[in-house]
């Protein structure tokens, strides 16, 4: 069996995935600092839907929120669980992380690109564009993982 200092390409895939999940942090804490801070959320909210009141406009932030969070845990998660599968050389390590980028993928690019009833995009354009840095991280390390097994 070959160990993991042995096979190429280990160190920088494993570099570039703990990057993907530092991203995937930002990613999804920057909301949560953004009603604090910012309101770049609450703002694109008010902007495509002048008519809503305060507590409508919370309610809708709160829901972008959890939607956030919640992609976010499950996308560290799939980052922790990569690393380990990698760490521990299991062979299927590079089809779940060719699975969990498509997933992550498919997720930013609804999230850039669906509009709500306003007609404008459902999530600000700076939170869409967010969930897209995890997934240069993941296409950056993917690749190095196939080279890994090669």
């Amino acid at each position: 069996m070959t160990t993991l200092k042995q096979r190429p390409g280990n160190r920088t895939a494993l570099t570039t995935m703990y990057v993907g999940a530092g991203l995937t942090a930002v990613a999804t804490l920057f909301p949560f600092i953004d009603r604090a801070t910012t309101t770049v959320m609450a703002d694109h909210i008010r902007a495509g839907y002048p008519a809503y009141e305060p507590g409508a406009i919370d309610a809708a932030v709160a829901a972008y929120l959890v939607i956030l969070a919640t992609v976010g845990g499950l996308g560290l998660l799939g980052w922790l669980g990569t690393i380990w599968a990698v760490r521990a050389d299991k062979r299927w390590a590079s089809w779940s992380a060719i699975g969990l980028l498509a997933i992550a993928v498919t997720f930013a690019l609804v999230a850039l690109t669906v509009r709500d009833s306003s007609g404008d995009v459902g999530l600000a354009p700076l939170l869409g564009w967010l969930q897209v840095l995890p997934c240069v991280a993941g296409l950056v390390a993917v690749p190095l993982l196939w080279r890994r097994t090669g």
